[in-house]
C-alpha cells in the first residue's frame, strides 16, 4: 500500500525505481514500467487516471530500460534533498518555454511564485489557487513551511482549479511528488469564471494565483449575481461578454478569504491604472482597507512572453495604522539575467525586497538578521578563499583498482604554490633567450612574489575581520553601517577581494603568456637539452601544473567574487534604510495613503508613486579597480607595441631600408 509518513510515498516494490532499474534484459520494461503506474493508481485514489500510461504504449522496452538506467547514475544517488522534485520542476519549465501558453496563461517563473509565497507567509491552513496549472503555488508553499521546520503535509491543505485536462493531471502528478495532499478540480467544472467547486467562499486562509490576463470572453449574463463578485461587474461590452476578466479574477481571490486571509497574485500591469467600471471596481476594493502592497515587476520575466506585471497583495487581517494605506514596491530594476531573453530574481534580491516588507510590518529585527547573514556569508567565502579548507575528489589507481581520494587544499595558497613551481620549471629556458624575454620572466617572478606576500596579508585581513565580527558587537543597523560603508572593515575585505582577484588573474595571465610563448613560439620541447624545458617537473601526475593552476584559479576567483557579492547585497540594504526602519526610498517604495490614492485615480501603479531613483553604477562595479585593471592592460600593451617595434626596425635593416 501506498501510506503518507513524514511527507514521503512508499510503494510496492515492483513499483519502485531499484526494482524497475534491475530488470533483466529478458524482461519488457515497457510493460512493467506500465503495470508500476497501475498499482501506484490502485493504491492512491488521488492519481487515479493520471499517471502517462497511454504514452509509453508505443516505446519499445530497449528505449525504456535506457531511460532508467540514463536516470540512475551515481551523481543522483548521492543527491540529497528532493531531488526529484527538483527535476520534475526543470521539465515543467522546459514544458513552458515550449509553449504552454494559451489565451492569455502563462507558466509562473519560479522567482515571482517564492516572492508571493514570502510576502504572504502561507505557514497554515487552507490554500487555493484557482489558476493552479501545474501547482507550483502549492510546491512553493509547502518549501515555506519546511524552512520553518514545520511539516507541510500536516500544516497546509490545498485546493486547485485547472480547466486544462494535461494540465491537471500534472499538478496531481506534481503534489505527489513533493509528498503533498490536496484536490484538484479539472475539466468544465473548474472553470473558475463559471464554477467553484470546492464551496470555499470566505473560507481559506491564502489565495496565490497566476490567472490568464486579459480574458474577453466571459458570459456577462451567467455571472452576474455570483456571489463572488462583491463589487460587481467591471463593465460588460455589447457582444454581453465581459470586457476584460482581469476584475473578476480579483474579486474571486478577494471573496475567497476568511477575515484575516491573505491574498498574492500574478497581475496584468495594465490593470492597477485601468479606467471606466474598472477603475470604480478598484476603489471599492481599495476602500475595504484589504490592499496592502503591489510590486513592480519588469518585463521578461516570463518564459514565452517578454509582458511586465505586478504582484498584487490582499490582507483582510492588516492592523488597524495600516487600514488606509498601500506599500507600493517597484522592483523593475531589481533582477538577474538568465539568459539574454529571460530575467529572475537572485535568492539574495528575493530575500532583499521581501526584507522591505518586514520593515512595513515593523520586524526590523528579521532585516537585521538578515543583513548579519549577508556579512556572514562575504566572511565565509573570504575564508574559503584564503583559509578553510574543503575537499576534492581524486581518482588514485592502487593495484589495479581505484579508489577516491580526499585531498584537502586551499585555492588561493595552492595557486601561488604552483606558479612558484612553474616559475622555477620555466626558468633555465628562459635564462638561455634574449634579454626582453629574460626580463619578462623577471617581471613574472616579481609578480609571484608580490602575490605570495599579499595574499598573507589578505589572510591576516581576513582573520582581523572575523574576529572582530566574532566578537557579537554588531546587532544593530548604526554598527553594522560601520562595518560595511566605505572605510567599514567588511567594505575593505571586499575592496581588497576584488583587488586580490585582479592581481591573481593578472599572475596567472602572464604564466600563460610564458607557456604560450615558449611552448609554440620558442618550440621549447624541441630543445636538446632537456633540463632547460623540464616536461616532467610541469607535470603534476596526469595533470599539468598550468591545468591545476587554472583550476585553483577558477575556485579561488569565485569564492572573492562572492565576499564583494554578499557585501553589495548588505550595503543595499542599509544603504536605502540607514536605521532598519521603513521610509521612502526614491525608485524604490514608498507608503501611500487612500487621499493620495484618490488624488490619482484609484491607481495602484507603484512606478506612479515611488518616483526614479537617482542614477547607480552598476552593481559590484568598482571605478578603482577597473582603472587598475585597464592600466595593467595598457602597460602589457605598451611593452608589447615596443617590442614589435623593434622586430619592425631589424626587419627594415635586413632588408636594408
Amino acid at each position: 500500500m501506498i501510506l503518507l509518513v513524514g511527507g514521503a510515498i512508499f510503494l510496492r516494490e515492483e513499483a519502485q525505481f531499484d526494482y524497475l532499474v534491475a530488470l533483466s534484459d529478458e524482461v519488457d520494461c515497457t510493460q512493467a514500467v506500465i503495470a508500476a503506474m497501475n498499482s501506484i493508481e490502485e493504491d492512491y485514489t488521488g492519481l487515479k487516471k493520471q499517471l502517462p500510461k497511454e504514452e509509453y504504449q508505443g516505446i519499445s522496452s530497449e528505449v525504456v530500460r535506457q531511460l532508467l538506467r540514463s536516470l540512475n547514475p551515481e551523481e543522483l544517488k548521492q543527491a540529497d534533498g528532493d531531488i526529484f522534485g527538483r527535476i520534475y520542476e526543470y521539465f515543467l519549465t522546459q514544458f513552458a518555454d515550449q509553449g504552454a501558453h494559451d489565451g492569455g496563461e502563462f507558466f509562473t517563473p519560479i522567482s515571482l511564485v517564492q516572492m508571493i509565497v514570502n510576502v504572504i507567509e502561507p505557514h497554515k491552513g487552507k490554500i487555493l489557487d484557482p489558476a493552479c496549472g501545474s501547482g507550483g503555488m502549492f510546491v512553493q508553499s509547502a518549501h515555506f513551511v519546511d524552512q520553518q521546520k514545520k511539516e507541510s503535509h500536516d500544516a497546509l491543505t490545498f485546493y486547485g482549479h485547472e480547466k486544462n485536462p494535461t494540465t491537471t493531471r500534472l499538478a496531481k502528478m506534481n503534489l505527489r511528488v513533493h509528498g503533498l495532499e490536496g484536490e484538484v478540480a479539472g475539466g468544465s467544472e473548474a472553470i473558475t469564471y463559471y464554477n467553484d467547486p470546492h464551496d470555499l467562499v470566505g473560507d481559506v486562509d491564502f489565495v496565490m494565483a497566476n490567472p490568464p490576463f486579459n480574458v474577453d470572453e466571459v458570459d456577462a449574463s451567467k455571472i452576474e449575481t455570483d456571489a463572488r463578485l462583491p463589487f460587481g461587474l467591471a463593465g460588460v461590452n455589447k457582444g454581453g461578454k465581459v470586457s476584460n476578466g482581469n476584475y473578476l479574477w480579483i474579486s474571486y481571490f478577494y471573496s475567497y478569504l476568511n477575515e484575516t486571509g491573505r491574498a498574492g497574485f500574478v497581475m496584468s500591469s495594465q490593470s492597477s491604472s485601468a479606467g471606466g467600471a474598472e477603475a470604480k471596481v478598484r476603489q471599492a476594493l481599495i476602500e475595504t482597507g484589504h490592499v496592502d502592497l503591489m510590486i513592480d515587476i519588469r518585463s521578461n520575466f516570463f518564459y514565452t512572453r517578454s509582458v511586465p506585471c505586478q504582484l498584487w497583495f490582499l490582507n483582510k487581517g492588516k492592523p488597524e495604522a495600516h487600514k488606509d494605506k498601500v506599500l507600493m514596491i517597484d522592483a523593475r530594476q531589481v533582477y538577474r539575467q538568465v539568459t539574454r531573453k529571460i530575467y529572475d530574481f537572485s535568492p539574495e534580491q528575493l530575500a532583499n525586497l521581501n526584507s522591505i516588507v518586514w520593515l512595513y510590518r515593523g520586524e526590523s529585527g528579521r532585516f537585521i538578521e538578515l543583513v548579519q547573514s549577508h556579512i556572514q556569508k562575504a566572511l565565509d567565502h573570504a575564508w574559503l578563499a584564503f583559509a578553510l579548507e574543503y575537499e576534492e575528489e581524486v581518482v588514485v589507481e592502487k593495484g589495479g583498482s581505484k579508489e577516491i581520494k580526499i585531498v584537502e587544499y586551499n585555492p588561493i595558497f595552492v595557486s601561488v604554490e604552483l606558479l612558484q613551481k612553474i616559475e622555477k620549471a620555466i626558468t633555465p629556458f628562459y635564462k638561455q633567450q634574449t634579454a626582453a624575454l629574460q626580463e619578462d620572466l623577471k617581471a613574472f617572478s616579481d609578480k609571484v612574489v608580490l602575490l605570495s606576500a599579499e595574499s598573507k596579508t589578505f589572510e591576516a585581513l581576513v582573520d582581523q575581520v572575523t574576529k572582530q565580527w566574532g566578537a557579537g558587537t554588531f546587532k544593530t543597523a548604526k554598527s553594522l553601517n560601520k562595518l560595511i560603508a566605505d572605510g567599514g572593515k567588511v567594505a575593505q575585505l571586499a575592496e581588497r577581494s576584488r583587488d586580490f582577484m585582479a592581481e591573481l588573474e593578472s599572475v596567472c595571465k602572464a604564466s600563460n603568456g610564458l607557456f604560450e610563448n615558449a611552448e609554440k613560439v620558442l618550440k621549447a620541447k624541441k630543445v636538446k637539452k632537456s633540463k632547460l624545458w623540464d616536461r616532467v617537473a610541469l607535470l603534476s601526475g596526469k595533470e599539468s601544473l598550468k591545468k591545476r593552476l587554472e583550476r585553483m584559479r577558477g575556485d579561488a576567483v569565485e569564492q572573492l567574487k562572492q565576499v564583494s557579492y554578499f557585501h553589495q547585497q548588505a550595503l543595499w540594504l542599509l544603504s536605502r534604510f540607514p536605521e532598519a526602519k521603513l521610509v521612502d526610498v526614491a525608485g524604490l517604495v514608498r507608503l501611500v495613503d487612500q487621499t493620495e490614492l484618490a488624488a490619482n485615480d484609484w491607481s495602484l501603479t507603484p512606478g506612479r508613486y515611488v518616483g526614479v531613483a537617482a542614477e547607480e553604477e552598476e552593481e559590484g562595479f568598482d571605478f578603482a579597480v577597473s582603472l587598475r585593471e585597464i592600466h595593467r592592460e595598457l602597460e602589457g600593451l605598451n611593452k608589447e607595441a615596443v617590442t614589435l617595434a623593434e622586430k619592425i626596425a631589424q626587419n627594415f635593416k635586413g632588408l636594408g631600408v
